[in-house]
């Protein structure tokens, strides 16, 4: 390339994001044993290249150009830093006792499909493919995401398929069982739209009108009372696609559940809240 032009960016976090997530790299590299001097760049090199990634969406090959190193080394350094962010995330049973201690009585469950590239793979059934969502109309992966009341994401899940319903998803994440039992009980429940139907004793969901038979009064007030206070939680999924990263992803589709739960990581450390 000729005469590049160089010019200076700014990334919309906090510089405590940055010394966090260098301090995570520098201790992988401890526990790896890599010797000074042996990486093309240092912990708050690569941490920076991460952070651009994740919030920016910035190409792997800028990204190799901008900080002068080859293409695959930006990948691995990339991967890397997913696996250490991820590894930080909270587990299920540590989210709902945090939950519990912080006050909430209720919990929101929904899930989103975060959008991938054409990945040809077949599915169960002929002539469709494992990865296209049919209610989205796109190729993508399902991860479920726990919100407390105000809809701040707690926990975000493994991936599925995108071609796979909410409560398919759930179940294969044993999701079901896990809240029966750690966090139900007369005051605490998990609220959950329809696309989790087929559980009742794991989530609370709204009734369904069925063709030919109208809501009694009591069902339609119980909607309208789930409606207003299961909104609130749609914000958890807008708030993890502040990542620019996550709004379409290149990656290997088996690597979504670590890449939201990395970003999950940062954005709990971004705002400094986890509950």
């Amino acid at each position: 390339m000729s005469d590049p032009v160089s010019y200076t960016g700014v990334l919309p976090i906090r510089a405590s994001t940055l010394r966090f997530l260098t301090g995570l790299l520098a201790a992988e590299r401890t526990r790896r044993r890599t010797r000074a001097g042996r990486r093309a760049l240092d912990p708050a090199g690569q941490a920076v290249l991460v952070l651009r990634w994740f919030y920016e969406a910035t190409r792997l090959t800028q990204l190799a150009l901008d900080h002068g190193i080859g293409l695959s080394t930006a990948y691995r350094y990339l991967h890397e830093a997913i696996d250490v962010l991820a590894a930080a995330a909270p587990g299920l049973h540590e989210v709902l006792h945090a939950a519990r201690a912080a006050g909430h009585t209720h919990l929101g469950l929904d899930g989103t499909v975060v959008r991938i590239d054409r990945v040809r793979r077949p599915g169960p059934n002929p002539g469709v493919h494992l990865w296209w969502s049919g209610k989205h109309h796109h190729h993508g992966g399902n991860i479920q995401v726990l919100t407390a009341p105000d809809g701040w994401p707690l926990w975000t899940s493994p991936v599925r398929p995108g071609r796979e319903r909410d409560v398919t998803c759930a179940r294969a994440h044993h999701l079901p069982q896990q809240l029966a039992a750690g966090w139900n009980d007369p005051t605490h429940v998990v609220l959950a739209d329809l696309g989790y139907e087929g559980e009742p004793t794991a989530f609370v969901v709204p009734h369904k009108n069925h063709r030919g038979r109208g809501l009694s009064d009591d069902q339609r007030t119980h909607n309208l009372l789930h409606a207003a206070t299961r909104a609130i939680c749609e914000r958890g999924n807008a708030l993890l696609k502040t990542f620019k990263a996550l709004r379409q992803v290149s990656l290997c589709p088996w690597r979504l559940g670590a890449i939201t739960a990395a970003a999950l990581v940062l954005l709990h450390h971004d705002h400094d809240r986890s509950t």
